[in-house]
């Protein structure tokens, strides 16, 4: 049974812009006698943590991340945040094209694609699902043309649906906004109504959760 999210609850963005955060992966590493290290990670995926204490500057800003708190039950149930560093298909003080991401190539009977982002430095690369892109932001590439219907997305999933499947050989591309799934971990019962003055807040943790 897949954990409670809350596809319309965005963590307060004014907020959000002063997170201190980002990737990570878990690894196991190992040092040899000769010096030499034995490295491993058991995730594919990094798991990203943000610290939110840093961006809550008013007694007003705090109460709604506490609003947020309860409708969220703590951390039982996930929500969207914008991570400042990287929330767009391109660098984050880049407008978004319908061509910057690879999106796929049509084979004459597939209708669904995955919204994924490519990083690349030199010849190394990765890629990065995006399940929870921003409706409205999005926008589709067929053959560098861009594309005004004939498609839908699915912005709880982040899966691009053709109404016909692209040719074969068909090149698809995507550009638009999107954020990461979080939940809260932590606990907020250390905080009181001067908190937000004094600035004494304590951490208030999130991390990203598997959709």
């Amino acid at each position: 049974m897949a954990a409670p999210f809350l596809e319309d609850q965005l963590f307060p963005v004014h907020v959000s812009s002063g997170t201190a955060g980002g990737p990570d992966w878990p690894a196991e590493i190992v040092e040899l006698s000769s010096g030499h290290e034995e490295r491993n990670t058991r995730i594919s995926q990094p798991r990203r943590t943000y610290d939110a204490r840093y961006g809550v500057r008013t007694q007003n800003e705090l109460y709604e991340v506490l609003e947020l708190y309860y409708v969220a039950m703590g951390r039982l149930k996930g929500f969207r945040l914008k991570d400042w560093s990287d929330y767009r298909s391109r660098a984050p003080h880049q407008v978004p094209t319908h061509t910057d991401q690879d999106l796929g190539t049509g084979n004459g009977s597939n209708r669904q694609f995955q919204l994924i982002k490519r990083y690349a430095r030199g010849a190394h690369e990765f890629f990065r699902p995006i399940r929870k892109p921003v409706a409205g932001t999005v926008r589709i590439g067929l053959n560098g043309a861009q594309l005004s219907s004939g498609w839908s997305l699915d912005a709880a999933t982040g899966i691009v649906t053709f109404t016909a499947a692209p040719a074969a050989g068909a090149s698809l591309t995507w550009g638009g906004e999107f954020h990461v799934p979080v939940r809260f971990d932590c606990r907020l019962d250390q905080i009181s109504h001067r908190t937000a003055t004094i600035g004494d807040i304590p951490s208030i943790l999130l991390k990203e959760i598997r959709v």
